[in-house]
């Protein structure tokens, strides 16, 4: 149960890393170092061939007593820090303190059985908890599972607590900021977005130089396309493309959401007002085209017109979950980032083929945030009509 426990740690100290929470991530893994270490040495001092050969038994302690003492020292530290975090890392780093304790009492052959067993009870709870937690959290974007208030908040000024950014951040829920963004962007500039699924980069239409520097900013192959986001689907029925009735209909029934479409480029979009980026988006023959179900991201693209669109990560990495992660990872190479807080997803949009709609019916290209399924039910659904 012990060595299972100080596993779980590792997980959790993993997803906390993954989290960018470096101080829950280096707590996790050092109590998974410390609970592995103790299940092992009862283990070992309860095989006496094991523990004669390797050195454990009655006389022979005061190795481990020290190691116990010093990781005593360095847990107090932990709590300080933690109780600066959350209460479910508080409460884990006062339990660990309690197991170096057991730790200790074993090494001095002082350990009473019932006080072992109380400790090691509350510690799986409180871990098994915190693991659960982070792995829920992690997975979802969201704090589902409630991880408690800090204790303790350091009090210090505005300015000692803000550093210089590397690029301009207005909040999104500003019109100011909105404007602010819009204008870069209008003027050729890169910026950050939120969308609908992940964080993304955003470059006018208008502006080919623009998208080409997104290709520089991610190290993004050449051969991969980038896609268009509009505001709704009337700016694409006023461009009046060739597009059959059963395309319109399934268009309809995804848009707005995490699902972009795939479908036959043509001079119809520069009526769409993709201007001089044509040859920049999409493929030589074909485009994918989305509308994104984010308030603030709509008002953006009415302001500035339809918007070369890719995710904000550099080319092979996870995508960008949090204006943080895009300002920490591309801040120095944009103009700007529209800050929105956490995305609504942790992934990005499903991509469906719908080039022989009519022929062959959809093929999905990428699933992402909405499921291959959903989308198949959703096509022959409208089939069938």
């Amino acid at each position: 149960l012990i060595l299972i426990g100080g596993f779980v740690q590792l997980l959790a100290g993993f997803l906390a890393f993954r989290k960018y929470d470096h101080l829950g991530g280096v707590a996790f893994l050092t109590f998974s170092a410390l609970w592995s270490s103790y299940g092992a040495t009862k283990v070992l001092c309860a095989a006496p061939l094991s523990g004669h050969l390797l050195g454990f038994g009655a006389g022979n302690t005061e190795g481990f007593t020290a190691g116990s003492i010093a990781c005593l020292v360095l847990n107090a530290f932990l709590i300080i820090l933690a109780s600066s975090f959350n209460m479910v890392l508080l409460c884990l780093t006062l339990a660990m303190e309690l197991l170096t304790v057991c730790f200790l009492l074993f090494t001095l052959e002082k350990l009473p059985l019932p006080f072992e067993i109380v400790v090691l009870s509350i510690l799986s709870v409180i871990c098994f908890y915190g693991a659960a937690a982070s792995l829920t959290n992690c997975m979802f974007g969201k704090d589902l599972l409630v991880m408690g208030p800090p204790l303790l908040t350091v009090q210090s000024s505005r300015k000692d607590r803000e550093e210089p950014l590397p690029c301009v951040c207005p909040k999104s829920h500003l019109t100011s900021g909105l404007r602010t963004i819009a204008e870069l962007l209008n003027t050729g500039a890169v910026c950050g977005v939120p969308t609908d699924t992940v964080y993304a980069l955003a470059a006018s239409c208008k502006h080919p130089q623009a998208i080409e520097k997104v290709y520089r900013i991610k190290d993004r192959p050449q051969e991969k396309p980038i896609c268009i986001f509009i505001s709704n689907l009337e700016q694409l029925r006023a461009a009046a493309p060739p597009i059959s009735p059963l395309l319109w209909e399934f268009m309809e029934n995804v848009y707005p959401g995490g699902i972009g479409c795939i479908i036959q480029k043509g001079e119809w979009l520069k009526k769409l007002g993709v201007g001089a980026g044509y040859s920049r988006v999409g493929t030589q023959d074909s485009i994918m085209i989305r509308v994104p179900d984010l308030t603030v991201l709509v008002h953006l693209i009415d302001m500035t017109g339809p918007l070369a669109i890719t995710s904000a990560n550099p080319s092979g990495e996870v995508d960008s979950t949090h204006h943080d992660m895009v300002i920490s990872r591309l801040g120095h190479k944009l103009e700007g980032v529209l800050c929105d807080g956490e995305s609504d997803e942790v992934v990005a949009s499903t991509v469906v083929n719908c080039t022989r709609i009519d022929e062959s019916g959809i093929t999905i290209v990428r699933e992402g945030c909405i499921p291959a399924g959903k989308v198949m039910q959703i096509f022959e659904r409208v089939k069938n009509r």
